[in-house]
């Protein structure tokens, strides 16, 4: 993907668009609040998934 058309004169370049993809998760990363801590039997099945996933990419 050489660059995206904004109409059919312009292109964004990559380097443009990375800019506003980490400028747009920027600002939703701070209007969105955390949650407080999830329920101890979600972060364990998540801290399982995780340690799935880190022995998936050994094997």
């Amino acid at each position: 993907m050489a660059g995206l058309l904004a109409n059919d004169s312009e292109q964004i370049d990559r380097r443009t668009i990375r800019s506003i993809c980490d400028a747009v998760g920027e600002r939703l990363q701070q209007s969105l609040r955390p949650e407080p801590r999830l329920p101890t039997h979600l972060e364990q099945l998540l801290d399982e998934l995780k340690q799935r996933d880190r022995d998936s990419h050994w094997t």
